[in-house]
């Protein structure tokens, strides 16, 4: 019978989570442990770094486990090269549980950047209230860009920030496009920053960018190498069924 191993922290990892719950198979949930109260899962959970490559091979063999599924975030560039060499290492199956990416619809007003570091370039010139939609970890990237007011949503209260001048917004998705745009109205949003990340949850703020006419920098997804792709739950348990 097959161990799974499911590299988590999304909201498609979770929704795979229950359904490895229900059929019984043996897995083990892994959280990388950026967030300070991560959900219960009715999965063995672990949460933290394996230490690179190595580690997770390492953590594969010991643990028995026989296929690995990478459930993280689009933008988990390094944990997913990781997985990928692990699993090359211990020749064990793995497969990649993602979203696709957004693609503006009509009426969207987006400018398009390769990476992070083009997004900061970006933000070169006048002052603007911006709603940064990056996620904590990459608050420091823009911490040159300090002329600028951000609107933060953050899961978790921060312990000190890289940007002075900011408001801040605790809360978890998924987020609603109503909601968003009273978001933006209320601290008078200019211009909307956004990692790619795809899926239904993070949308809304590019649906209310579009109702009130905000133009949004789009960071495009870092490049991954060559994986097996599955895009549903269904699919997931399907290629459990036939590796």
């Amino acid at each position: 019978m097959p161990h799974l191993l499911i590299l988590g922290g999304t909201t498609e990892a979770n929704t795979l989570a229950k359904a490895v719950a229900e059929t019984g198979l043996p897995a083990i949930y892994s959280y990388a442990g950026r967030v300070d109260s991560p959900r219960a899962q009715p999965l063995p959970t672990r949460v933290g770094g394996f230490g690179g490559a190595e580690g997770l091979a390492h953590f594969i063999a010991e643990h028995g486990i026989t296929h690995v599924v990478d459930a993280t975030h689009p933008f988990a560039a390094q944990m997913s090269a990781n997985a990928v060499r692990a699993c090359a290492e211990t020749a064990t199956p793995l497969a990649v549980l993602t979203r696709p990416a957004w693609e503006p619809v009509e009426g969207d007003d987006w400018r398009r950047v390769p990476d992070i570091p083009a997004a900061v370039a970006a933000l070169n010139g006048a002052a603007r209230r911006v709603f940064l939609a990056v996620g904590r970890m990459h608050l420091e990237d823009f911490a040159s860009q300090t002329q600028h007011h951000y609107l933060l949503r953050l899961v978790d209260e921060p312990d000190g920030l890289p940007l002075p001048n900011c408001d801040v917004v605790v809360s978890r998705g998924p987020f609603t496009a109503e909601g968003d745009k009273a978001l933006m109205e209320r601290h008078r949003t200019q211009l909307v920053v956004s990692k790619n990340a795809g899926g239904t949850g993070a949308r809304a703020k590019l649906d209310a960018a579009r109702v009130l006419g905000l133009p949004v920098l789009m960071i495009d997804r870092p490049v991954q190498p060559q994986r097996t792709e599955l895009f549903s739950v269904a699919q997931v348990l399907d290629w459990l069924a036939h590796a």
